[in-house]
């Protein structure tokens, strides 16, 4: 005899419109409850199915239909079973029809989905010669389009999806690729209204600079829209002297003239010293640092920084600079 459970897993593929409506809203409220997630992970095999196919339906099923993959895909087991279902080609199907209206959710059930290594791989479309990179494009040409502040922004989550994308060597290769540009166009968006983006952006800079040895060129080639991306959230909030800024590039030294915005979230600001590290490892890269005054700016936002954990990340460049040019470590020297 069925359970309960199986069948409201069954009523989901209901021929009646007001069923299926009922069947996936308590689905979705089951999914909001750990209880509820293991519950209905016994019955996978058919849920996962049911719900995808949901997701090309109207909102009022696609909607409670995406948000109840989400939540299921937080759950490594079952994010390995959509992947291996395809469930990575029928999001960004569906994310791309005209008519979709569920593109922050789908957006958030890639981010789970490429959690895991087989879910970054179906992204990048591995293995499909032609294919290969059409998907991350297509997310890296949404989430850099000028979102509309007064509304609710569908893509700000793709830069989650970038990061987990560009912890793996060919993501990172992909982003990297001086033929696409994509790194050039993700970097861009840094100076968003939207935390979520930053944080995106941040991460995948620091991710893509651990292919500094192979890769400096590259990023060097950008390096216009990399250096303010990585200086601006470490500079501090001080207004750099003449002198200071005379040794700079224009985008950097018209930045630093005025007062700005601090850059409030840590992480970022750890992220952003890290990439410079790692960069600096390079003798191409601690040259390129220095053409941009970048050891003044350490120095200056050093002075600023409260955090120890960034203080921490500010102290291991410090130490590299001393180590590989026998320059001075961050000191206490204010900006005039």
């Amino acid at each position: 005899m069925a359970t309960e459970l199986e069948e409201l897993v069954g009523f989901l593929s209901s021929p009646s419109p007001t069923v299926t409506k009922a069947a996936v809203d308590i689905v979705r409220g089951l999914t909001g409850s750990e209880d509820g997630l293991q519950s209905l992970a016994n019955y996978a095999k058919i849920l996962l199915p049911s719900l995808a196919r949901l997701l090309a339906g109207k909102k009022e099923v696609s909607e409670p239909a995406a948000e109840a993959l989400v939540n299921l895909s937080q759950n490594s087991g079952l994010a390995a079973k959509m992947v291996e279902m395809g469930m990575i080609n029928a999001a960004m199907d569906i994310l791309y029809k005209p008519d979709s209206s569920i593109g922050r959710l789908l957006a958030m059930l890639l981010v789970n989905l490429t959690q895991l290594d087989v879910g970054v791989a179906s992204l990048l479309q591995t293995g499909e010669e032609k294919m290969q990179g059409l998907y991350v494009m297509k997310l890296v040409r949404s989430f850099c389009r000028s979102s509309d502040e007064a509304r609710e922004d569908p893509f700000e989550h793709v830069g989650s999806v970038l990061v987990n994308i560009s912890k793996q060597e060919a993501g990172r290769k992909l982003l990297l690729d001086p033929r696409r540009g994509l790194l050039k166009q993700i970097i861009r968006q840094f100076d968003s209204s939207s935390p979520l983006r930053r944080k995106g952006v941040s991460g995948t800079i620091r991710n893509c600079c651990f292919e500094a040895e192979s890769q400096l060129q590259n990023l060097l080639l950008i390096s216009e829209f990399l250096w303010p991306a990585l200086l601006l959230p470490v500079a501090g909030n001080k207004i750099y002297s003449e002198q200071d800024r005379s040794k700079m590039p224009l985008e950097l030294g018209s930045a630093l003239s005025i007062e700005r915005e601090p850059v409030d979230d840590p992480e970022i600001r750890v992220q952003a010293l890290e990439a410079i590290y790692l960069i600096s490892l390079q003798e191409a890269g601690i040259r390129a640092f220095w053409s941009v005054n970048g050891p003044r700016i350490i120095q200056v936002g050093y002075e600023d920084e409260e955090d120890p954990k960034v203080m921490g990340a500010y102290e291991q460049l410090g130490s590299m600079l001393i180590n590989s040019s026998g320059t001075e470590e961050p000191t206490t020297e204010t900006s005039n």
